[in-house]
């Protein structure tokens, strides 16, 4: 009698810590589902420039002419945290004012930027060192900022997440600089995705050769490639890859850009 008792308990016990095992689990996935969904992070941004964001030009990540390769003026630059040594240029950010009425547009919405530049730290203050780690902020050109917030606050609170890059009109883009002996290369006009995780380049008469990232979206290589016509292999951080052969002719010059026929 006192067997069967205990082996009824012990079937009990069993059932009840597999149910409530299976209740969890699908908690679990409900958090997961309601995180990923929202996805949105806290952070603080402010502006730099003027109006007709001629200081946001060039920077950090090596791109140039904002309007003339395709990123115009919805544009940011990102603290220590975010930037990652370059490896975030290119990416694409939805934000929006939040928590602050006085100061956020009300109804304004969300505003989408692409990471162009590095606000850097400073470690000489200890009072608005918006940019120092661990902060997460973003330093907008003024005319994004004035999309959801007032000019006189200076800095708003705001969340932030990923998105996907807008689609480019025409395929990626490879700006060429160096010498002979140190070819450097800008890959931008990169949609979806938008980062850069990895760059090779083949010429006419070598092999596929891994780039190194130089610096934000520029990467190089010591491989003398004059006189050669120029492949690229480009991977994105979704993990997609795109090969554009003969990019470059065998006559092509520093300082010269050339497009590819695709794009992400």
């Amino acid at each position: 009698m006192l067997a069967t008792y205990m082996a009824r308990k012990f079937t009990v016990v069993i059932a009840l810590l597999t149910t409530l095992t299976a209740m969890g689990h699908r908690l679990r996935s409900t958090d997961t589902a309601i995180s990923d969904e929202n996805g949105w992070e806290d952070a603080h941004a402010t502006f730099y420039g003027g109006l007709k964001g001629e200081e946001t030009m060039q920077g950090a990540c090596g791109y140039q002419n904002l309007f003339e390769q395709g990123y115009g003026l919805e544009t940011t630059a990102l603290s220590t945290v975010l930037f990652k040594d370059g490896a975030t240029c290119g990416a694409c950010f939805e934000l929006r004012c939040v928590n602050d009425p006085q100061w956020c547009i009300k109804g304004a919405g969300t505003i989408r930027v692409t990471a162009t530049n590095f606000c850097p730290p400073n470690y000489t203050k200890t009072v608005g060192v918006w940019c120092n780690p661990p902060q997460k902020h973003f330093d907008l050109s003024l005319p994004m900022f004035l999309k959801f917030a007032k000019y006189k606050a200076g800095i708003v609170p705001v969340q932030y997440r990923r998105v996907l890059c807008p689609k480019k009109q025409g395929g990626v883009k490879f700006r060429l600089t160096g010498n002979p002996y140190f070819l450097m290369v800008l890959v931008f006009n990169v949609g979806r995705a938008g980062v850069v995780t990895e760059v090779k380049v083949k010429g006419s008469k070598t092999g596929w050769i891994q780039m190194r990232r130089n610096w934000g979206q520029v990467w190089d290589t010591g491989t003398v490639l004059t006189g050669q016509s120029l492949s690229f292999s480009v991977a994105v951080s979704d993990g997609k890859r795109l090969k554009f052969d003969n990019v470059a002719p065998p006559n092509w010059q520093f300082n010269q850009t050339f497009a590819g026929k695709s794009n992400f």
